[in-house]
């Protein structure tokens, strides 16, 4: 069974999340030829200043 994690900037709503948990489940299984039901994907959500580019923290989408 393939698991998949994914990590995003805080801040992306749940339909984004929805469609990126589906296109990545798709992809998976139009290579392996598995079931949907045998993909876990799952989507975590990092607070940007926790999440270092060379050395610096990201920032926080603006709304």
């Amino acid at each position: 069974m393939p698991f998949v994690n994914i990590k995003i900037y805080k801040g992306h709503g749940k339909k984004r999340k929805d469609q990126i948990a589906s296109r990545v489940t798709d992809a998976i299984c139009d290579v392996t030829k598995l079931p949907r039901e045998a993909v876990w994907v799952v989507i975590e959500d990092i607070d940007p200043p926790d999440w270092y580019v060379a050395g610096k923290p990201g920032e926080r989408m603006k709304k």
